[in-house]
């Protein structure tokens, strides 16, 4: 049985679950001491994995006898806990903005997360886009590149990388897997996050994994 004290994070695929990885990248990024416990992929697992199912099974994270399930939570219990990591801005405009984005990741890009599934694994050059999930890459890269301007970047939020970077990282996998087209100014963004040590290290460790989802795994 777990110990009231004991910091767990509990996640799923690395290959595979967008979710997971930014939980973990979340917890990583706040400096807070924690295990990490993956879970094979399952039957539950693995409809949530192919969005057929509404569920919320990763990550969650458990530290001082309290668990904390769904990303945003997470994010907003690490930030109450690590305020010295400064994963929302300081000032209280720019938290709202960084919400604002965090959320509409958090609820939206049906259609990119349907037609372009996280695969860290795989490479699919010159993969054709479809139109709606074209209209959420636009959306994401004007949201990028509006936060780099107004706040100077290197992060999204200035110079501390925080809890829009996390949640926005898996779409950063997501345009290398398949390929996806972008200008100078985002494409570094997302070099400068797949070059962020801890998304080094989460992708490393991905690629090592020997568990497959076939869906997931074909050209479509």
């Amino acid at each position: 049985m777990q110990s009231a004290d004991e910091t767990t994070l509990t996640i799923s695929s690395r290959n595979y679950s967008s979710w997971s990885l930014r939980g973990w990248l979340l917890g990583k990024l706040s400096g807070l001491a924690f295990e990490t416990v993956s879970v094979p992929i399952d039957a539950a697992s693995r409809a949530e994995l192919l969005l057929l199912s509404p569920s919320i099974l990763v990550p969650c994270l458990t530290h001082d006898g309290i668990k904390v399930w769904d990303t945003l939570a997470i994010a907003e219990y690490l930030n109450e806990i690590r305020p010295d990591a400064h994963l929302l801005p300081h000032e209280r405009h720019a938290r709202a903005h960084c919400r604002s984005i965090c959320g509409e990741m958090h609820s939206g890009f049906s259609a990119l997360r349907s037609a372009l599934p996280m695969n860290l694994r795989a490479h699919f050059p010159n993969f054709r886009i479809w139109s709606r999930a074209q209209h959420d890459i636009e959306r994401i890269v004007t949201i990028w590149r509006d936060c780099l301007a107004r706040y100077g970047g290197p992060w999204l939020f200035g110079d501390i990388i925080g809890m829009a970077d996390a949640m926005y990282a898996p779409v950063v996998t997501r345009f290398l897997t398949y390929d996806v087209k972008l200008e100078p100014d985002i494409a570094e963004y997302c070099m400068r996050v797949l070059a962020q040590p801890f998304v080094a290290e989460w992708i490393d460790a991905a690629k090592a994994e020997q568990e497959d989802i076939d869906e997931l795994d074909m050209e479509f």
